[in-house]
């Protein structure tokens, strides 16, 4: 008996044991591992490149200050310079021009960007009282200089072309007018005074039922147009009785 009780607790003590290993082994498994040699490296880089792309934020949003501050200077000038009407910059990036522009509308004055490609690409600033035209526009777009002589050389140029083509439209239409008039043409056959007549005189034949408006109105009253209807009936009736006594 006394073996028997010995084995017994022994296999008890070994499943207690058994039990309290899975429980520490689960455990440790739901526990996160240390990370490796590897993890720390990585996470190590993750961490300068967020601490340079901050740095990079913060110098580019300085320098935007910076350049804001700097155009704000130059437009203050350019307002109170009263000889200058207007100012051209060099090119400059989307960005930067994107700043000027908002400078410019906040002194109210007026901005364009001109050029071809984004590189070429540059601001002009115009007072409000000397805004540009729209020739004036085209031109700078075309990467042209803007000359005021020369663009009123060309304005009167196109005045004198419009004026010229007028013309050679009243002289076409005037040649396609007749020279001469038929009834002098045709007077050896049907006589001056006949084609004065025909030309001029227009009568209403009465052969096709041609007559005056005021002969067409109905002047009678509905009552009498009645009565006269009614009598043109009996009289009908009456012819009709007439004729089948006579024929009988």
């Amino acid at each position: 008996m006394r073996r028997f009780s010995s084995q017994q607790s022994g296999g008890s003590s070994d499943r207690f044991i058994s039990k309290m290993a899975d429980l520490l082994g689960s455990i440790l498994n739901s526990m996160e591992k240390p990370p490796t040699v590897g993890d720390q490296e990585s996470r190590r880089k993750a961490r300068e490149q967020a601490a340079r792309l901050k740095k990079m934020e913060e110098h580019e949003k300085r320098k935007k200050a910076e350049f804001r501050k700097k155009m704000e200077k130059e437009v203050s000038d350019f307002i109170q310079d009263t000889k200058e009407q207007k100012r051209k910059y060099n090119p400059m990036g989307k960005i930067e021009r994107s700043i000027l522009h908002d400078v410019a509308e906040v002194a109210g004055l007026t901005s364009f960007s001109f050029g071809e490609d984004e590189e070429s690409r540059y601001v002009m600033l115009f007072k409000k009282e000397f805004a540009p035209s729209d020739e004036e526009l085209e031109a700078y777009r075309k990467g042209e200089e803007w000359d005021p002589k020369m663009a009123e050389q060309r304005r009167r140029m196109k005045e004198q072309a419009a004026l010229e083509d007028a013309e050679a439209q009243r002289s076409k239409k005037s040649e396609t007018c007749p020279n001469s008039n038929y009834r002098d043409k045709y007077s050896h056959l049907i006589g001056t005074s006949a084609a004065k007549d025909a030309a001029h005189t227009l009568e209403a034949n009465s052969a096709y039922g041609c007559v005056p408006v005021a002969n067409k109105r109905d002047t009678r009253s509905i009552e009498e147009a009645m009565n006269e209807i009614r009598a043109k009936k009996r009289q009908r009736r009456d012819d009709d009785t007439v004729v089948q006594s006579t024929s009988s």
